[in-house]
């Protein structure tokens, strides 16, 4: 990797040092006020430079419908009815996870307490449901033994014992949660046997992948704020505790961070902590929200990116034997194109651009903007926000579950927010905002840039929620994908994809072989004529969530592929050509590539 110097990454660089020394940290009145000008300003000179190559009609607008109340789910997240403290307000993870192999997708929700609850010795119940593959789920957490893993935040998927079997990863309020597989639909709590009791800190957006290349997964956990239960930091008692002037939840800015770790596996079923001596131990101890493994620049190394909440992201490359540099600001991408630290909470990673190379994309409190970095190759990014279309209708809200996300099957990646404020008292406040917020929806245009069809996706998507985690995956497997909504105050929200049956699709269920098993970080690249898509298979991202470890890939009007390549973590490639459209495939590392029975047909 080369750094690239130019005027404008040293005034980035300027702007960063001015930021660090005088700019707020965390929720309350951070970084920018955007300005509606400059906004204007901004996109009107990124559209006249906006690519016009003809990538095809673009098609109607996929309706989004609420299908909740039809699916037999019941679970409400509890939350304080007045949020007096930061910890009540940051959980709510969702996790879409096939824990008992029959190829129907299963879902798991976090729970957790408030303060006074927890004070009371009280919890709150986390819940699995089983998929019926008719379009219902039935609550089977009792049986599954995930009930009560502890103040829970968010979850991730992994295999760490290489058996196959997807794990569950909970990210606590006080640490992790180890879920073990038994195969038999009931889990294990292995944490202490893992050796991952030793976390205690305030984990947030766990993740799991194999940076060193040895075939077992590694897991990274984020850590936001050092709480202390029996000091709590008093509501509105100082003026870092104050929103535009109102008395509000104290946190991030004023609280203390808490470092980063990393926890190598051992090959054993134990892991070892190893983030100091790895270089990614967060010495400036951040408010990690985020992360997620994947490599960006095509060495066949893992790279990690970890989204700070109103400070710097990290972006640290893998330099080979277990070490890594941090290198987000020469990347572009630990600040925003003005050079300012953003509150950055969900991450997402997708080939928007089918140009091959994974983006990313942030969502942030509300008064910023959500951020869109390209990946231009050669571990540089450029915040095209602007350019793309995407920053006046994220600045009023407070966003947090996203994900890069095919709603039409076009074969081209559309963009999807949730959103919900942290601070209750809004709604009593005139502000010009609420408690309660809409999504956002973004449909690509081909060429760069998304446009915000929000209002045209039916009425799901507007109602007002307070939202945090977001899934996306094949729920009914009828070749569209879904979206999974965890709301903090409340119940989920399971919406489906209405979108155009004439538009073709193709998945592929990946099983890594002698090792990771779960094909943690495989990509598959698939090309219809000119066009090339990209996917990977990755554990965790979003806020605190796990979409479907499958990969779904949209065709258009193709009925066929003209080639599929998958590109193995541990090296090796295999090829397959002249592919059938509309099918779930299955594949073994070193295998042929085997269409899916009749069993993963939707009822």
């Amino acid at each position: 990797m080369t750094a690239k110097i130019d005027t404008g990454r040293a005034l980035h660089f300027a702007a960063l040092l001015v930021c660090i020394a005088l700019c707020a940290r965390g929720f309350q009145g951070q970084s920018l006020r955007a300005q509606q000008s400059a906004v204007t300003s901004k996109e009107a000179s990124a559209k006249s430079n906006a690519s016009s190559s003809d990538h095809g009609v673009i098609g109607k607008v996929s309706q989004l419908i609420d299908i909740t109340s039809s699916t037999g789910i019941h679970f409400e997240h509890l939350a304080s009815s007045e949020q007096k403290y930061i910890v009540e307000s940051m959980s709510g993870g969702v996790a879409l996870i096939d824990y008992d192999g029959d190829g129907w997708l299963d879902i798991y929700f976090t729970n957790a307490p408030n303060v006074a609850m927890a004070l009371e010795g009280k919890k709150a119940r986390s819940a699995l449901f089983h998929n019926n593959h008719d379009g219902t789920f039935t609550d089977v957490t009792d049986k599954a033994g995930v009930g009560y893993p502890c103040w829970a935040m968010g979850v991730a998927v992994g295999d760490y014992n290489n058996d196959g079997r997807p794990d569950l990863i909970i990210s606590c309020f006080g640490g992790v949660v180890l879920y073990r597989n038994n195969g038999d639909g009931t889990f294990t709590d292995v944490t202490k046997a893992s050796g991952l009791d030793k976390d205690t800190g305030w984990a947030t957006g766990v993740t799991f992948g194999d940076y060193d290349g040895d075939g077992n997964s590694d897991l990274f956990v984020p850590h936001y704020v050092d709480f202390d239960m029996h000091d709590l930091p008093l509501f509105g008692s100082r003026k870092t505790c104050e929103y535009h002037d109102i008395a509000v939840q104290c946190g991030p800015r004023g609280l203390k961070g808490y470092p980063d770790t990393l926890y190598r596996n051992n090959g054993d079923g134990t892991f070892t902590e190893v983030a100091k001596e790895a270089g990614v131990d967060d010495p400036k101890r951040f408010f990690g929200l985020g992360a997620v493994w994947s490599d960006f620049d095509g060495d066949g190394k893992l790279d990690l990116f970890v989204a700070n909440d109103g400070e710097p992201n990290y972006l640290y490359h893998n330099e080979g034997g277990g070490r890594f540099k941090e290198v987000a600001l020469d990347a572009g991408v630990a600040v925003s194109e003005d050079g300012v630290e953003q509150a950055n909470m969900g991450v997402a990673l997708g080939d928007y651009l089918n140009t091959g190379r994974m983006s990313i994309f942030l969502s942030h409190f509300s008064d910023e903007y959500a951020t869109l970095y390209r990946n231009d190759g050669g571990m540089s990014f450029t915040d095209v926000s602007h350019s793309a279309g995407i920053v006046r209708p994220t600045v009023p809200f407070v966003g947090w579950g996203n994900a890069f996300v095919d709603l039409d099957n076009s074969g081209w990646q559309d963009l999807i927010l949730v959103n919900g404020h942290v601070y209750p008292q809004v709604d009593n406040a005139k502000l010009g905002t609420a408690y309660r917020e809409p999504k956002l929806v973004f449909q690509n245009q081909r060429d760069g840039t998304f446009k915000d069809v929000s209002a045209q996706t039916g009425g799901a998507v507007g109602t007002p929620q307070v939202s945090r985690g977001l899934a996306v995956g094949d729920l009914f497997n009828r070749g569209r994908l879904d979206i999974v909504v965890e709301n903090l105050a409340g119940s989920p929200m399971i919406l489906e994809a209405k979108s155009n049956p004439a538009n073709h699709w193709v998945s592929f269920d990946l099983e890594g072989s002698p090792a990771n098993r779960l094909a943690l970080n495989a990509r598959v690249r698939v090309t219809v004529g000119k066009q090339q898509q990209l996917g990977e298979v990755r554990s965790g991202g979003s806020y605190l969530s796990q979409s479907d470890l499958r990969l779904h890939f949209g065709l258009g009007s193709a009925s066929r592929i003209d080639k599929v390549e998958v590109f193995w973590p541990n090296g090796g490639t295999q090829v397959f050509e002249n592919v059938a459209a509309n099918r779930f495939y299955q594949l073994k590392q070193g295998g042929t590539l085997t269409p899916a029975g009749d069993s993963l047909t939707s009822h």
